[in-house]
């Protein structure tokens, strides 16, 4: 919301920044995993929300919670603590005060306690990688 208390998503556009610099800054509230194993959670009307509350984002989750996303982003855990899932489904615990940096990673946010965590999240656009080149030093 803005200052005048208007919703500016639509002026925004995508959560995800545009490549070669954008920015967003993103406060995040986690619930506990264990919220999604109540009988009341409806899984199909939270994709739905995201999808809605979270433009350019939502769109970019896999079912499981893993997601990539074409920025350099900067993670501050501001309260409670939180899992960082990687590939592999290495898990590593963070609380409040830790910092990640992420680059176009794979990962996803795992809740195993029983208190909302947050999180803010500032996230810089790539520009897209230049394809790498070797030159041989052959004659």
């Amino acid at each position: 919301m803005s200052s005048s208390g208007e919703d500016i998503t639509t002026e925004v556009g995508s959560y995800v920044p545009e490549p070669g610099g954008g920015t967003r800054l993103l406060f995040v509230t986690i619930p506990p995993d264990s919220h999604m194993g109540l009988p009341s959670f409806d899984g199909s009307l939270y994709a739905a929300e995201q999808l809605e509350h979270g433009p350019g984002l939502g769109e970019l989750f896999e079912p499981d919670g893993m997601h990539t996303t074409p920025t350099v982003d900067y993670v501050i855990i501001l309260d409670g603590e939180l899992g960082l899932e990687l590939d592999g489904g290495k898990l590593t615990r963070l609380v409040a005060g830790d910092v990640v940096v992420q680059n176009a990673t794979r990962h996803a946010w795992r809740n195993n306690s029983d208190q909302p965590a947050r999180i803010a999240v500032v996230l810089i656009g790539a520009a897209p990688a230049e394809p790498a080149v070797r030159r041989g030093t052959g004659s």
